[in-house]
């Protein structure tokens, strides 16, 4: 296992997976994103993508 994935097991990952299904995981960096959709299979969305979706949906 990767360092970084070590640490993202101590707080992060558990807190992902605890969450509701229906709630947004968002990280602005493209690796944080990877690194939770690797660690807990949950997708994460850029904080421009979720806005952006909010402005277009009726």
């Amino acid at each position: 296992m990767k360092f970084s994935q070590k640490i993202g097991e101590e707080r992060l990952f558990p807190a992902v997976r605890k969450l509701d299904a229906s709630a947004c995981v968002v990280a602005n960096g493209t690796s944080c994103r990877h690194q939770i959709l690797d660690g807990t299979g949950k997708e994460a969305f850029h904080p421009i993508t979720i806005l952006n979706n909010a402005v277009l949906v009726p």
